[in-house]
């Protein structure tokens, strides 16, 4: 979150104009309460409704996830007493065929489908949609162009919220060519499963592709420039997620920092920053992203930008120049889909003078969509560290759970954090099957500032995954207790 200094803003009139700039989460959530209290809304979007998170980024690649995870449970069918054909004499079931054109067909048609789905939901509420580039032309003013450079239609506007998104990053030294060097927008446009993919970059976005891709079938090796897969996130579930990627097959490469990427006559060639060469058919560059702000007018309309390009907000999304507000990636608070729509929402209710709670991130959940899944909440236990935070921890395998173990499901624990003294929970880890789903309760607890008493308290269904939180937050009680 960036401070910013910015003078009292006047509630402006229900009758206000509302320019909205980019149509991601942010965006259309925006317009929608713009619409609801009463303002003349006009999007503007490039690329199609939902943006990026619909068309190139979490819907697209959570569906490829979803294909792939049918494959691990899949895995499990002998030991669950499930026989297909093909059944070798060792007890294995044959691999099954990924017909990967068929996947990325469909991959493209729902998020096609979600799109058309907001826009209609968009039309139906009085939102008007321009097809095109917005630019700022000062902070009451939005240029629309279809064509570089050639404004088609001047929007005049007493409020304009820029939710332009991001883009992945690249390497200088390494340009996609959307055939063997890719980024993860170009992954959709593949007809045959990699033979052997390379990829550079083990946050979420390396890690989710890395999981997927092997579980289809595919030779992967990742590299890391960190110690570990996920260095960002908690440490148990980082070192619990590479021990199941290397014993699925996929090779990790720790300590090992990308260079660049050349083609070769059928492949890929990886250079490492030790001078080693990592051979493959194809590389998937995962490498962080990059705000979209440049060239829009941001800063000759006076909205400051922070070193990184990232638009600077308070916690209403109000930029540094009156009566422009931003929201989602672009503002660099945190990339999630969740944040960016809230974000959306708080900035035209504080425009419009409606009631408004700033936003807070300390209820945010959030979930990595590997096989196991790891989603978490509130604080985490290096933040809490790092603060010199008194906390207390419990933790339980989800392989002790009798519901997993009718599944078949091993790999996965749940860990709470609570306060020694109050019992407040401060924050969680899950993983494991559906740990986005599973989440919730303690994001709940997380927000409204439960203790693990009242987690505890809960009755929960005998057997299901969820008996393991309660089970968690009642081990937190005895320690409380000594």
């Amino acid at each position: 979150m960036f401070p910013v200094s910015t003078p009292a803003d006047a509630p402006v009139t229900p009758a206000s104009r509302v320019v909205v700039v980019g149509g991601g989460p942010g965006g259309y959530e925006a317009a929608l309460v713009a619409r609801r209290l009463g303002a003349d809304v006009t999007v503007v979007e490039r690329a199609g409704l939902g943006g990026a998170a619909v068309l190139t980024d979490v819907m697209p690649s959570k569906t490829l996830i979803a294909t792939a995870e049918w494959l691990t449970i899949a895995d499990r069918a002998p030991e669950l007493g499930i026989r297909t054909d093909g059944l070798a004499a060792s007890g294995a079931v044959a691999r099954h065929h990924i017909d990967l054109a068929a996947v990325n067909t469909r991959v493209k048609a729902l998020a096609a489908a979600q799109s058309a789905d907001i826009r209609g939901r968009l039309e139906r509420e009085g939102v008007r949609i321009l097809l095109g580039t917005g630019r700022l032309d000062g902070p009451t003013r939005v240029l629309v162009s279809t064509q570089e450079g050639v404004p088609d239609e001047v929007l005049e506007a007493d409020v304009v919220l820029v939710a332009t998104g991001a883009t992945p990053r690249e390497l200088p030294t390494a340009r996609p060519d959307g055939e063997r060097i890719l980024t993860w927008t170009q992954l959709y446009d593949l007809t045959s499963l990699p033979e052997k993919l390379i990829v550079v970059g083990s946050g979420v976005t390396g890690a989710e592709f890395a999981g997927a891709y092997t579980s289809l079938g595919a030779d992967v090796t990742l590299v890391s420039s960190r110690d570990r897969v996920l260095p960002g996130e908690d440490a148990d579930a980082a070192e619990l997620l590479e021990d199941v990627f290397k014993g699925r097959g996929m090779t990790v490469l720790s300590k090992s920092r990308a260079e660049g990427a050349r083609r070769t006559a059928d492949g890929v060639v990886v250079t490492l920053a030790d001078g080693r060469e990592v051979e493959g058919s194809h590389v998937l560059f995962a490498v962080g992203s990059i705000p979209t702000t440049a060239g829009i007018g941001l800063e000759e309309a006076g909205v400051r930008l922070s070193p990184s390009g990232h638009i600077q907000v308070d916690k209403v999304s109000r930029t540094s120049a009156r009566g422009i507000y931003a929201a989602g990636d672009v503002t660099g608070v945190l990339p999630l889909a969740s944040v960016a729509a809230t974000q959306g929402r708080i900035a035209m209710s504080h425009a419009l003078g409606d009631a408004v709670k700033p936003l807070s991130l300390r209820g945010v959940s959030a979930n990595i969509f590997t096989a196991p899944e790891i989603a978490t909440v509130g604080l985490s236990e290096s933040r809490m560290q790092a603060m010199d935070m008194p906390y207390t921890v419990s933790m339980l395998p989800i392989s002790r759970n009798p519901r997993a173990k009718m599944l078949g499901v091993r790999e996965g624990f749940i860990k709470i954090f609570a306060h020694p003294a109050s019992g407040t929970v401060l924050g969680a880890v899950l993983v494991g099957p559906r740990a986005s789903e599973s989440v919730f309760p303690l994001t709940l607890a997380v927000t409204h500032r439960m203790t693990t008493d009242q987690v505890a308290e809960a009755i929960t269904v005998y057997p299901s995954m969820s008996g393991t939180i309660a089970e968690v937050a009642r081990m937190l009680h005895h320690r409380l207790e000594d």
